[in-house]
């Protein structure tokens, strides 16, 4: 993906460069928000006055091209993110806002698109229902877990999950890797309370004082669910101590990218061989599996540590446990002192915000993410016209046809690997925008009662639709994210691309803008995605989804070669400076290596394509920027984005993307066409050497 879903980016040393070219130029960059210079300007899709004239390009890029929007988006205390991403999504929300108030009004026919947005809307902003039901929504499973023994927890956990309640392991149907056409039942690690089992061991003094903070906010919420103090510290004690052991098991983040890693697919006596004290019988009947004699999990081992844990740790401690992920998951969504609770954790504690966001703005998340494709319907016929259709699909099929030119003559790939690393771009599948189909709710009960009682419901819905899948052919046509998401994603064993609706704006993509914009923005993005099929993982998967070695040896050594630049480029920079004698935290370049991959490929990709189009071949200057320089202006100008600290630290260890900043710097400081568009130098720190350059595409 682009970047990570929005619930749930320092710089390079500079020095002085050349860029005499531009000075006559960076007198006319300082333009006011609001002033016809501007205006003018953002009509053809490019505001200048987003720019810092003070940086010179080949110095710093990403601060050249963004100053001054960063300087103008700092950031509040409800956001501990806030880019082009943000912005853009919040523009969404006020389309959406209008539709769901729309909706909420009018009492539509039960089971309509509607009625399921309108009254899911209504009860979430019902925080005095909120109140008044208290903890009922989840006190039926609550009371389940206070008389679970061991032999009752196949039934216990089996219920949990079926109401939506991450305890333990996850279990639902996926796509065989090596049979993409394929559902098969997957099981595998889940179950913790901190965003990554890192959290749970890290011994520095930040990572410490969170385990504080995260042991006194589970015992806070143990109090908010009734109990008195001694009891809340005992049962938040449990909880975490079973958290730990899980955590113990659990993978890293760098070891859950690897494909073939996470395929292990086996019989099903097999894998419940491994966990000989759980009734894996009574637990498959009470989820609803259909028959299967196969499974696949990821990580093997973690069932066997799994088994060992729950042999070794008093029921007590396994109650409290239920209990907490219980409550954690349905936290946000009861009273509103458990609202506030939740959010001390998530948002000031892992975030660093102090106000959550306007309780409209999660409701309307809380629907798309519910009802997305019943909300989605509305939300195109307001937002995205046929023609912005028609003109994304041109831009992705020109792409297309750049990274085609380019498989064909890359120096260092054999006729062999060329011929199928074509045949699988020739087999990318386009979804644009929207379904063509649009999903049917039936069967899906929402109301105006209890909010959480909605989640509820919906959790089991969902659930056992994911599970009715296990057996059955896998749905090509599936469009995996809703219309108003901003976001686009690659799917290795669909080998599809898939742009919503809400990314498809600007400044993303601007159908009246010109094509230097649109190519930097949305025809990097695109590229991105395309490429994806061919980094460090999807690279691994043919043309059909399999997962296959299709690869010769010597192409995929030299593949590799070029990943490991990219790798280490990244583990070269610094993205949160050390404080108070704590070391600087480091990007990961393992695990933003896919990411920045396609940040690499996907820009060098676009401009191959930008370049083929009547503007990228000429010589008129707008705003005083050739057309190259307009493109790359395009390309850093989607990344602009301000964070917390805290923000960047959870990012840094927990997602696959890299900071923004870095998603600038690094892509361009290995190009030497922006190089020269810039007439930057040898020597700039916007310029790498030949032998530290890093090239794939």
């Amino acid at each position: 993906m682009v970047r990570a879903a929005l619930r749930l980016a320092a710089a390079l040393v500079v020095v002085a460069g050349l860029f005499s070219a531009h000075v006559g130029t960076a007198a006319t960059m300082s333009v006011a928000p609001g002033s016809p210079e501007a205006i003018a300007s953002a009509q053809h899709g490019f505001d200048l006055s987003n720019m810092d004239p003070t940086c010179k390009p080949c110095d710093d890029f990403y601060r050249y091209a963004n100053g001054g929007w960063l300087d103008r988006h700092p950031l509040d205390a409800q956001h501990s993110r806030l880019g082009r991403f943000t912005t853009l999504a919040e523009d969404n929300q006020a389309i959406v806002h209008g539709i769901l108030d729309k909706d909420a009004a009018m009492h539509a026919a039960a089971g309509s698109p509607e009625q399921l947005t309108g009254d899911l809307y209504a009860s979430c902003m019902d925080t005095a229902g909120r109140d008044r039901a208290g903890i009922s929504p989840i006190v039926g499973d609550l009371a389940v877990i206070a008389k679970t023994n061991i032999g009752d927890l196949p039934a216990t956990v089996a219920q949990l999950q079926n109401d939506g309640i991450p305890a333990f392991f996850t279990f639902g149907g996926g796509t065989d890797q090596r049979d993409s056409n394929s559902t098969i039942a997957q099981a595998g690690e889940g179950g913790l309370g901190m965003p990554e089992r890192d959290y749970y061991f890290k011994t520095d003094a930040i990572s410490a004082n969170l385990r504080d903070l995260y042991a006194a906010h589970v015992k806070r919420s143990f109090v908010l669910a009734g109990d008195d103090d001694a009891t809340a510290q005992s049962e938040a004690t449990a909880a975490i101590g079973v958290e730990a052991a899980l955590a113990k098991a659990t993978r890293l983040a760098t070891e859950r990218r690897d494909p073939l890693r996470n395929y292990n697919k086996m019989p099903l006596a097999q894998f419940t061989s491994a966990t000989p004290h759980f009734d894996w019988t009574a637990y498959f009947k009470d989820r609803g599996a259909p028959a299967f004699t196969s499974i696949n999990t990821p990580a093997p081992n973690y069932f066997v540590q799994l088994d060992a844990t729950l042999t070794a740790t008093p029921i007590g401690d396994l109650r409290s446990y239920l209990r907490w992920r219980t409550i954690d998951r349905y936290e946000p969504s009861l009273t509103t002192a458990f609202g506030d609770e939740a959010f001390s954790w998530t948002g000031k504690a892992l975030a660093g915000t102090t106000q959550p966001l306007d309780l409209w703005k999660r409701c309307a998340t809380s629907v798309d993410q519910t009802v997305g494709q019943a909300l989605g319907q509305e939300y195109v016929r307001v937002a995205f016209p046929p023609q912005a259709r028609i003109r994304a699909r041109e831009l992705v099929h020109n792409v297309e046809a750049a990274l085609r030119d380019d498989l064909q003559t890359l120096s260092w790939m054999s006729p062999d690997t060329r011929t199928q690393a074509i045949a699988k771009l020739d087999a990318i599948k386009d979804k644009i925008g929207y379904p063509d189909k649009w999903r049917d709710y039936k069967g899906l009960s929402l109301d105006r009662g209890a909010y959480a009682s909605n989640l509820l419901r919906n959790a089991r819905y969902e659930g056992a639709r994911g599970i009715a899948r296990i057996g059955k052919a896998v749905d090509h046509s599936e469009f995996s994210m809703t219309p108003p998401t901003v976001n686009a994603r690659y799917s290795p064993t669909l080998n599809d691309i898939l742009f919503p609706a809400g990314i498809l704006q600007p400044p993303f993509f601007n159908p009246n803008a010109d094509d230097a914009i649109n190519y930097g923005g949305i025809g990097a993005i695109i590229g991105h995605e395309m490429t994806h099929g061919f980094d460090d993982s999807g690279r691994k998967y043919d043309g059909q989804g399999n997962l296959r070695e299709w690869w010769t040896p010597a192409d995929a050594a030299a593949y590799n070669a070029r990943a490991t630049c990219v790798e280490k480029q990244f583990d070269n920079f610094v993205a949160v400076k050390g404080e108070n004698g704590q070391p600087d935290l480091h990007q990961t370049g393992k695990l933003v290596l896919g990411e920045s991959i396609a940040d690499l490929g996907g820009m060098t990709i676009a401009y191959r394509a930008f370049k083929k189009t009547p503007e990228g071949m000429s010589t008129t200057k707008i705003d005083g920027f050739t057309a190259d320089q307009r493109f790359f202006l395009g390309y850093a100008q989607i990344w602009p984005e301000n964070d917390t600290t805290q923000a960047a630290r959870l990012r840094v260890t927990t997602d696959p993307h890299p900071l923004n900043n870095f998603r600038v710097l690094a892509p361009l400081s290995n190009t030497p066409a922006f190089a020269a568009a810039f007439q930057c130098k040898l020597g700039d720190p916007m310029v790498r050497s030949v032998a530290e350059r890093c090239q794939i595409w």
